[in-house]
């Protein structure tokens, strides 16, 4: 029998009766990570990691009927033995390990490689079985070191401060916005942030991450003056809103793992693009999968038929799980560019049923 099956309502796991990440209301559901494309409304019950309950409540609701585990404490239900590992992808993210019948298999949710010092860093789970993304499943997609990017976002910033103009960044409100926080010079100037940011940077100082102190454009002190030299951080959703005109004559830019792409810059309307991705990048994912020790690969959302390919070539057997996950970085903004879309539906192997 196979741990991890297909289901419409997500990915299941028949001998424990629970999802995984389903994108369907279900009874159980063990959450990777709060992106919203992986934690969704309407489960009777979650299980996630500790450091989870913060975003999840926000997100899901602060009713919810939420059980948390720290990572590799290990449950036993209905005979399977599950345990979280880290993930490396944002505060709270999660591998799920899975142990029943003399198999092991391990789902990843999403993950990344680079300890950003924002949450805890991948670890990997040996297992015969590995379920990978594959967002950024190219060979083009290699992200610049921690400190290359942001001493690029940091003279940025010097610059745009000593001519008067606020620099606003546009970045995914959980886990990029907070990893840019940790990352840049806050001697530079003020940072301010949207206000979708800022109930999620008290989420990570809670947990002990250290972020620099942060204003929101409503409160008080925050004036035409200061606005010139501070870094803004905002969600792709705030751009070309309202919201925006209080920044006056200000320079933009985007931090995505998509500004990769020739063109994507153009696409988005900024002055600037960072490379930033809380995903793993060609060498990252080839890296994990490679760590793990798994004979088998089930490879879901992103270039799909590129990384099974690759895989099957490498003489793994890999094939792809259809899945209803989605690109958090665009969640609310527009759809990635096609070169990194997902692949058709023809291009990914139908997933097994129960044995």
């Amino acid at each position: 029998m196979n741990l991890i099956v297909a289901r419409p309502e997500g990915l299941y796991c028949p001998p424990g009766d629970f999802y995984i990440d389903p994108w369907r209301p279900v009874e159980r559901a063990v959450i990777t990570h709060a992106h919203s494309d992986h934690a969704r409304r309407g489960h009777r019950h979650y299980l996630a990691h500790t450091d989870s309950t913060g975003t999840l409540r926000i997100r899901l609701g602060a009713d919810i009927d939420l059980q948390t585990l720290p990572y590799g404490e290990a449950i036993v239900h209905h005979g399977v033995r599950l345990s979280l590992h880290p993930a490396g992808h944002v505060l709270g993210s999660a591998q799920v390990r899975l142990e029943h019948g003399g198999q092991v298999w391990v789902a990843s949710g999403d993950y990344k490689l680079q300890d950003d010092g924002t949450c805890a860093p991948f670890e990997a789970v040996r297992c015969d079985t590995f379920i990978t993304e594959s967002t950024f499943g190219l060979p083009i997609y290699r992200w610049p070191a921690q400190q290359v990017l942001f001493a690029d976002i940091d003279a940025w910033w010097r610059a745009n401060a000593q001519a008067g103009r606020a620099s606003v960044l546009f970045c995914y409100a959980f886990g990029k916005a907070q990893r840019i926080l940790h990352g840049v010079d806050a001697g530079i100037g003020p940072i301010v942030v949207h206000g979708a940011v800022e109930p999620l940077n008290a989420v990570y100082r809670a947990a002990g991450v250290r972020l620099p102190p942060t204003r929101r454009v409503t409160d008080e002190g925050v004036d035409a003056a200061l606005l010139r030299s501070a870094l803004v951080l905002a969600p792709p959703s705030a751009q070309g809103t309202p919201w925006m005109r209080r920044f006056g004559a200000y320079a933009d830019a985007f931090a995505s793992g998509w500004m990769q792409l020739r063109g994507t810059r153009r696409r988005r309307g900024v002055d600037r693009g960072f490379v930033m991705s809380d995903h793993a990048d060609w060498p990252g994912l080839l890296q994990a999968i490679d760590a793990t020790g798994a004979e088998r690969v089930f490879v879901t959302h992103g270039s799909v038929a590129v990384l099974v390919r690759w895989l099957n070539e490498q003489g793994l057997q890999a094939q792809g799980f259809r899945t209803e996950y989605g690109e958090e970085d665009e969640a609310d903004a527009a759809s990635p560019p096609p070169a990194a879309a997902a692949a058709p539906p023809a291009a990914a192997a139908a997933p097994p049923g129960p044995a």
